[in-house]
């Protein structure tokens, strides 16, 4: 394969949310393109992206909301001439980028040297970035198909998000997961974990213990709290972070979660019921929205944070486990409800289809 041809450029950092449907897309082209990978430094790239997909990073800061957003906004638009560079001496003939602030000036930059651009939105509600300079890419691809009512001038075309391949395969239990009859549900808080929702689990882990219930706890390497280590018991096992989320999902009876795009189409493609607990602070309230997705139609139960009281988990989760009894046999009443519920969401394998539309940009080279 040519070094001069081929050369795909993927743009994504930060989030989970954005390098997990990046990775499984480069994954799925790879055989195709020459990849390298443009991310941030001191972020998450570094840890997920793979050697082989040569990571460049740029020091770039989160905008924060405060006097000085403005300048913010202007030094990342500034590395377009960062990027316009590595454009250059890379030789890239296609980016394909998943939002997220790093997208603004690989846009740009891929624009002013002619370069076609591809660009994923997961969330229903399109990010900031996809909002502005879709219109700018020669394809929006939607996670969501109702997507496409925020973008009227761009070219978009419903795939679904990407999942990591271990997601359409049958994956057996980890051996470190608790062991016995009860019901196992799973808690995280996204790839960075979530402080919050950490903190109100953990005060509730003695009226849990009760119950009979197996928690696997994802806590988020910068969200490990004391209080939940000292109130570990034998059916609770708390990790910082775990590669094995499609395992659990695929075995557990409900999930407790933000409500990132990438954990939605999760959910969907796992058929778990799930309570919702939406990050408040996100762009746009789009965790909110995605999930009313599931909310709306009964698989999902949606929490406000603000909401989330001492007693809050252990209340909640004996109602959706209350035992009835159907034809004289123990039924979880309510979260088989919820079961049957998410079976009204068909999961789509969106990485072909996005392949397909990458390749296609082959014949032009």
């Amino acid at each position: 394969m040519s070094h001069k041809r081929n050369n795909l450029l993927i743009a994504a950092s930060g989030t989970g949310g954005h390098i997990f449907p990046a990775l499984a897309v480069s994954k799925k082209v790879e055989k195709d393109w020459n990849t390298y990978w443009l991310g941030v430094h001191k972020r998450l790239d570094s840890k997920f992206v793979p050697i082989k997909y040569n990571l460049l990073t740029l020091k770039l800061e989160t905008p924060k909301k405060n006097i000085f957003i403005l300048g913010q906004y202007l030094k990342i638009l500034f590395s377009t001439l960062n990027i316009i560079k590595i454009l250059k001496e890379k030789e890239i003939n296609l980016v394909f980028t998943t939002g997220g602030y790093i997208s603004a000036p690989t846009i740009l930059a891929a624009k002013l040297l002619k370069i076609p651009v591809i660009i994923h939105e997961s969330n229903l509600i399109p990010g900031t970035v996809t909002k502005y300079f879709g219109f700018l890419c020669e394809f929006v691809l939607l996670g969501f198909k109702g997507t496409s009512s925020y973008l009227k001038n761009c070219k978009t075309i419903y795939t679904g998000t990407p999942l990591r391949e271990e997601f359409y395969e049958t994956n057996s239990l980890p051996e470190w997961v608790p062991k016995g009859k009860g019901p196992l549900i799973i808690v995280m808080g996204g790839s960075q974990g979530a402080k919050s929702i950490n903190e109100a689990f953990g005060e509730s882990l003695s009226c849990l213990k009760k119950q009979n219930f197996r928690i696997v706890h994802i806590v988020g390497e910068n969200n490990l709290n004391n209080l939940c280590k000292k109130k570990i018991y034998n059916n609770y096992v708390q990790k910082t972070f775990t590669n094995q989320i499609a395992s659990l999902m695929q075995h557990c009876d409900l999930v407790i979660s933000r409500s990132g795009a990438g954990t939605i189409n999760e959910l969907i493609q796992t058929g778990k019921p799930s309570i919702l607990i939406p990050y408040p602070n996100s762009k746009n309230n789009h965790q909110e929205e995605n999930a009313m997705i599931l909310a709306s139609i009964g698989g999902a139960i949606l929490v406000n944070q603000n909401k989330i009281s001492k007693l809050f988990f252990a209340e909640t989760l004996k109602r959706i486990f209350k035992v009835k009894l159907k034809k004289g046999k123990p039924k979880y009443e309510i979260l088989d409800l919820m079961k049957e519920n998410m079976k009204k969401f068909k999961s789509v394998k969106s990485t072909k289809e996005i392949k397909n539309l990458i390749n296609y940009f082959l014949k032009e080279l």
